[in-house]
């Protein structure tokens, strides 16, 4: 993936610098889907086979005003797809959120969710070691480079510069091998992640993306998963730990942020351990901490594979959120203070993207649309729920 955004900005609550230059393109035309509308009030609704929505944004405590900036701001980028989800019941949506494609990174995001399970189930321990585990690599790690546990690899911490077998990440920027102990120093680094998914299918005995398809699409009633396209891929003579890409429709990726909105919770059923919920969204690696040192001017910190927002001048409304981040603009965010899911999709290969600068810049879009009480009316608000 690319990296987030780090250059401070002149105005807006995430501080930074939006990028210029937007790429222009055709208005699209909003998804509907067919579901009953979504009565304000309920609490812990979970869609089923279509999700509820609101017929009127007000009423949830939305501005349709406000919205409709969203909607026009994202005709201007290269978006294909975007659905915020508010209480379970879809807020709004953009483009064509059944189209299946490539979700970069944030493929580690739903990663970590699936190891929450296992370590659960005393499948996988957390504390073992690469040695212990028997892992190494082209050209072999050193034993210092072994000594680095699995939850190093899922704070991004391992100490290990070896090579990925895929791009997309800041090893360009990694101190000299053997240089950090295990634990001490954080990198972006793909070579931890797909060492990660190497781990996962071999305390498990599961091939990746048969566990992702037990274990989450079919509790969460996917509707668009097609488990043919999904296959690991990488150059094996770089690293022998392979990328595990996955692809994911619009509407499917909001069912992995519902649930983890949700504390892990679908239903009657706790898919995704809440403790690891809680655990893989905390800051490990604080904002100042983070590498290379321009990391540290963006508003993330780095949890068990999700970016957390942790800088502490943030409008209130981003306490406790964090989000899966995928290059050209793939994206699952979760924002409990405001009860809201976001996720929004380009179309890798086409080459446009939307940057992550340009991602958040829509979300404050989307939460200045958020006026509560100050929707209108006290009758207003009444005719309207």
């Amino acid at each position: 993936m690319s990296a987030p955004p780090t250059r401070p900005a002149i105005r807006g609550r995430l501080r930074f610098v939006l990028f210029a230059g937007l790429l222009a393109c055709a208005p699209r035309t909003i998804a509907v889907e067919s579901a009953q509308p979504c009565r304000p009030g309920a609490t812990d609704r979970y869609p089923g086979t279509e999700w509820a929505r609101y017929e009127r944004p007000i009423a949830a405590g939305w501005s349709e005003a406000g919205l409709n900036r969203v909607r026009d701001h994202l005709s201007g980028l290269s978006t294909t797809a975007f659905m915020a989800v508010v209480g379970g019941c879809v807020l709004m949506d953009y483009g064509d959120v059944t189209t299946v494609s490539y979700l970069a990174s944030v493929r580690k995001s739903v990663l970590s969710m699936l190891y929450g399970i296992y370590v659960e189930r005393g499948e996988i321990d957390l504390d073992q070691t690469l040695a212990d585990l028997r892992i190494d690599d082209v050209g072999g790690l050193t034993p210092e480079e072994r000594r680095a546990r699995v939850r190093d690899l899922l704070a991004a911490r391992s100490g290990v510069y070896h090579e990925a077998s895929n791009g997309g990440d800041d090893l360009a920027s990694a101190p000299p091998r053997g240089s950090q102990q295990p634990g001490a120093y954080y990198l972006y680094s793909n070579w931890d992640f797909n060492a990660l998914g190497t781990i996962f299918e071999q305390e498990t005995g599961k091939n990746i993306y048969d566990a992702l398809e037990e274990d989450l699409v079919r509790p969460l009633g996917f509707r668009d998963f097609d488990r043919a396209m999904h296959r690991r891929t990488g150059d094996a003579s770089r690293s022998l730990h392979l990328a595990y890409h996955m692809h994911f429709s619009t509407r499917d990726m909001a069912r992995i942020g519902y649930l983890m909105l949700r504390g892990g919770r679908w239903q009657n059923r706790q898919v995704v351990p809440r403790d690891w919920v809680r655990e893989s969204t905390r800051a490990v690696t604080r904002v100042h901490e983070m590498n290379p040192e321009r990391r540290r001017d963006g508003p993330f910190g780095y949890g068990y594979l999700w970016w957390v927002f942790d800088r502490p001048d943030l409008d209130p409304a981003y306490r406790g959120a964090y989000t899966g981040l995928g290059a050209v603009g793939q994206h699952i965010l979760v924002v409990p203070v405001l009860d809201l899911v976001v996720t929004h999709k380009t179309a890798p290969g086409d080459g446009r993207s939307v940057s992550h600068a340009q991602f958040l810049e829509i979300i404050e879009l989307l939460i200045d649309a958020h006026c509560g009480t100050r929707c209108g009316s006290d009758t207003d608000l009444q005719e309207a729920a």
